[in-house]
């Protein structure tokens, strides 16, 4: 089968097809036909050789943590009811605050049977596909924030995937959000998505922006971005707020002054607090594909490539040129 190949770290360039074994589904899963593969920023960074005390991935691999497709495969223990139904899935490496997001980029992937999800015949697989973690990532951080309506949210990296569903969450709640992006085709999306105001952190003052916006100060930041970007943020809050970081689009984590908004009463929430409260991954999953098929939210994917031009996808992300989600269609 060929499958997107990183035989050395490094650029996008680095990124190759080749002709690699097919894998066998195992005890608990399945062999998925692969139509759509999700490209995350993560996947960019492991591939230049970042976070590997994290993630210990060796040489050679295959990128892609998740996908969408047809089951062709189930191993033992698994129901052969799932055989020929779409699903989408993390890979079988793949996890929940750990694992190795690999295997995806490729015309055959295994998935756990316990992480699949039937795509339902109102949503395309590129749709599913990007849902697959972001999906389930927007009800998990909205719902840990849990915003109440007329509360202001603060959403940094808001042109992203993520960004742009918690955008709709957020409106469907009642919740005024201010977000934070770069450039006018982000801005303008996020304003079409529902956005009260919003605002280029490119621009010398930003934050003040923000505070204007927001009548002074925002209830909650949902960060994305991290770094210089997520510390700045946070600065935005009133006392007694919520600071939620799960993302790292700037190269890390937010950089906090974690001492000055303990002293402010500003609760800070990383990663593994949201990770830690979800009890049900696969039913977040189930409700964030429902409400694409309702029509109470829509899927942003900005850009699409072929298998062959992952490294198209890749430059894509990591030089700032895409919005919403971008994925691999097969």
């Amino acid at each position: 089968m060929r499958a997107v190949v990183v035989e050395e770290f490094g650029g996008p360039e680095v990124l190759s097809v080749r002709e690699v074994p097919e894998p066998v589904a195992g005890a608990g899963e399945v062999l998925v036909r692969v139509a759509a593969a999700d490209v995350m920023y993560l996947d960019t960074r492991l591939r230049s050789g970042w976070g590997l005390d994290f993630f210990p991935l060796e040489l050679p691999y295959v990128p892609g943590g998740a996908i969408a497709g047809t089951v062709i495969q189930v191993g033992p223990g698994v129901d052969p009811v799932w055989i020929g139904k779409r699903v989408s899935s993390r890979t079988a490496a793949s996890g929940i605050g750990g694992g190795l997001p690999i295997g995806g980029y490729a015309e055959l992937a295994l998935a756990k049977a316990d992480t699949l999800v039937e795509v339902s015949q109102e949503l395309s697989v590129s749709q599913a596909v990007a849902l697959v973690h972001d999906g389930r990532t927007a009800l998990a951080v909205f719902e840990r924030a849990a915003p109440e309506p007329g509360e202001w949210v603060l959403i940094t990296a808001a042109g992203g995937g993520l960004g742009t569903l918690l955008i709709q969450f957020a409106r469907a709640a009642g919740v005024r959000v201010v977000a934070v992006a770069r450039g006018a085709e982000k801005l303008a999306l996020a304003a079409r998505l529902g956005a009260d105001a919003v605002v280029d952190y490119s621009e010398d003052g930003w934050t003040d922006a923000v505070r204007a916006a927001s009548g002074g100060a925002v209830h909650v930041v949902l960060d994305g971005a991290g770094g210089e970007l997520g510390g700045a943020a946070a600065t935005t809050l009133a006392d007694g707020g919520r600071f939620l970081g799960y993302g790292s689009a700037a190269g890390d984590f937010a950089e906090l002054d974690t001492e000055a908004l303990t002293e402010r009463g500003v609760e800070v929430v990383d990663l593994f607090g949201i990770s830690g409260a979800v009890a049900d991954w696969n039913a977040l999953a189930r409700r964030a594909q429902e409400a694409v098929a309702t029509g109470e939210i829509e899927v942003v994917i900005g850009q699409t490539f072929p298998l062959a031009e992952a490294d198209r996808a890749h430059a894509a992300i990591e030089f700032r040129k895409s919005v919403g989600r971008t994925v691999l269609e097969l």
